[in-house]
């Protein structure tokens, strides 16, 4: 199966990763496709890398004769520079894997933290995307919902929504996911 360019990464990035193996693979399954969250989603890191550099240069900007206040702006952005990394490690390594048989949400939480969620294909029953106005249409992210029995699982700020909604879509109707299918075999 050929793998399409999913949330704005390169062709050969899911190529990539449709090759590779991850923790917990069962020996029949087999990736699909790979995504993360829009660059959106790391909006926090840089604030926190905006805010102490902009504060820390207000002293030198106010008394400008003061030579020694130049190390405030340096704090600010090695402080702010660690809020950032520590933003972008929860955004970079939160990926939401999907293989023919389910979708795994591996979540960062923190330096040392993870939390992992697997969801079969089979048992999700309706998939549904929306664009949350002209930010979303502009920027090219939306939220995409997958409803089960027992809950959804909403994935906020996903780049290109509709490219992830269309893949999930036919993964979820390859699987045997889906209400169409369920009805369908409730009928014979």
């Amino acid at each position: 199966m050929y793998v399409r360019l999913v949330s704005g990464l390169p062709f050969w990035y899911n190529e990539l990763m449709s090759k590779l193996d991850f923790s917990g693979q069962h020996a029949d399954e087999k990736v699909l496709f790979v995504f993360r969250r829009h660059i959106i989603a790391m909006r926090k890191g840089f604030y926190g890398l905006l805010i102490p550099f902009c504060l820390g240069s207000v002293p030198f900007l106010i008394w400008q004769s003061n030579i020694d206040l130049l190390w405030g702006p340096l704090i600010g952005f090695g402080v702010g520079l660690f809020i950032f990394f520590y933003q972008w490690m929860c955004w970079y390594f939160s990926i939401y894997i999907v293989t023919n048989q389910r979708i795994r949400q591996s979540s960062q939480t923190g330096l040392f933290g993870r939390s992992v969620i697997d969801l079969g294909l089979a048992k999700i029953q309706n998939i549904s995307y929306n664009i949350p106005g002209f930010t979303g249409e502009f920027l090219g992210f939306g939220t995409v919902v997958l409803q089960t029995m027992v809950g959804d699982m909403v994935i906020n700020k996903v780049a290109h929504c509709e490219e992830v909604y269309n893949q999930l879509s036919d993964a979820i109707h390859e699987a045997g996911g889906g209400v169409e299918t369920e009805e369908k075999d409730e009928q014979n």
